[in-house]
């Protein structure tokens, strides 16, 4: 299947033909691997070329469905609650980011000026991103059996059942030790870094007035999640 307004780019080629050695894939269609290793800055200052944010929204799906079945099918004995625990901690942004940096995948983007000049500050969320557009890319050139086949080898061997037991919620836990203290919890995003397509947040959380922890994430509630773990580090002590 290929994609509309894609113009496969030879000036790129070694880096399509280093992504499609690390997925073990020949694409039918190389411009729409290519599409996927791009970065959305490669387009500044003029709409150069597409860019991987499509093909992302279709791969969070793709994956999120091969890993369902893939565990749903492992254990039969789990229920739901458990199932979904392995899911999310599978296809969370970090365990993507780090399993496509460990495959070399970094060496694939196609960054714009303005990423380079920066030393690629947003590389951690880029390879999460290409890694889902990657699953996308392949769904499309090859249908789900490659898009299957690599999505396993990449994060089969860390299906585990010990994932089933659900991590704590910072900020639920902090909420339950203020409130048993008659203690007022507020949460504030002090900052933004980055560029809009690439923004890290900056929270702080006060209690009763008094700042007790601060935190980064890609989104609001992933800062103030980290903000409250902070927090109740100073608690816990």
């Amino acid at each position: 299947m290929s994609l509309p307004n894609v113009h496969y780019d030879p000036a790129f080629s070694d880096r399509v033909a280093r992504a499609e050695e690390i997925l073990g894939y020949k694409f039918k269609d190389p411009g729409i691997l290519e599409v996927a290793i791009t970065h959305p800055s490669a387009g500044e200052p003029q709409e150069r070329v597409s860019n991987y944010e499509r093909l992302e929204f279709l791969g969070d799906s793709i994956l999120g469905a091969i890993i369902a079945e893939e565990v749903f099918m492992r254990y039969p004995d789990l229920d739901e609650g458990g199932l979904t625990h392995i899911k999310v901690a599978l296809v969370s942004g970090s365990t993507l980011s780090d399993v496509a940096k460990e495959a070399g995948i970094a060496d694939c983007i196609i960054f714009g000026e303005s990423e380079l000049n920066t030393s690629a500050r947003g590389l951690h969320s880029a390879l999460e991103n290409v890694f889902e557009a990657l699953v996308a890319a392949l769904f499309l050139d090859g249908g789900i059996e490659p898009a299957r086949t690599w999505s396993l080898k990449m994060l089969g061997p860390l299906i585990s059942r010990d994932l089933a037991v659900k991590e704590e919620n910072p900020k639920s836990v902090l909420q339950e030790i203020t409130q048993a203290r008659r203690m007022t919890s507020e949460y504030e995003i002090v900052d933004e870094i980055g560029p809009s397509h690439d923004r890290t947040f900056v929270a702080v959380v006060r209690v009763n007035g008094k700042v007790r922890g601060q935190g980064k994430g890609r989104t609001k509630k992933g800062a103030e999640a980290a903000a409250a773990a902070e927090a109740l580090k100073t608690f816990r002590k």
